[in-house]
């Protein structure tokens, strides 16, 4: 199970810091801003994981301050429609990932 969770790790953090292996959204509240570049940037560069942060281990979800605002950040995972969850998200054959970015209070 380790290795699966450290794999899925892995695969989040790529695609999170490449944008290689799925898509990225943004909700309104982000794309309205004049800064979301940064805000992608941020995102990209986010490395901080704590157990308090990301329990189950698989950099799935966080949070970066821009311009005094808070954005959370989280990763879902797909099959290859984007119609259904995946099957398994540890493999990139079958997973598509979405990167949701969005306000802190539209969370």
């Amino acid at each position: 199970m380790a290795d699966r969770t450290q794999r899925i790790a892995e695969l989040n953090d790529q695609f999170r810091t490449t944008g290689l292996g799925g898509q990225i959204v943004m909700t309104q509240g982000v794309s309205r801003h004049q800064f979301k570049e940064q805000v992608l940037a941020a995102v990209r560069e986010f490395g901080d994981f704590t157990e308090a942060n990301d329990p189950h281990g698989e950099h799935d979800f966080g949070a970066v301050t821009v311009d005094g605002e808070t954005f959370f950040w989280k990763v879902d995972y797909c099959d290859l429609s984007m119609q259904y969850l995946s099957e398994d998200p540890s493999d990139p054959a079958k997973t598509c990932r979405v990167l949701t970015i969005m306000l802190a209070e539209e969370y």
